[in-house]
């Protein structure tokens, strides 16, 4: 799509090695779908707010997981002190 609106490749490559997950990808495509045309400076700004959201995702998952441990582990306790 980036090569089609006359992005040079190894730009489209860095961006794409960067973007590298379905979620990242789509994020980008659908960005990319609603300009005709973008400096590279703005296509370089999203890929980094992309990326931080994805990590943000995932930095909320893994916190989740660690936190429902942590209540079974309480509520294992209180019930074996009952």
């Amino acid at each position: 799509m980036m090569l089609d609106k006359g992005y040079q490749e190894r730009f489209c490559d860095l961006v794409t090695q960067n973007l590298n997950t379905d979620f990242t990808a789509q994020r980008m495509i659908y960005y990319l779908s609603h300009y005709s045309e973008l400096p590279e400076g703005e296509i370089v700004d999203e890929m980094l707010a992309i990326l931080s959201d994805r990590n943000r995702i995932m930095q909320k998952k893994e916190l989740e997981y660690y936190n429902a441990k942590y209540n079974e582990y309480l509520n294992r306790k209180r019930t074996e002190e009952e």
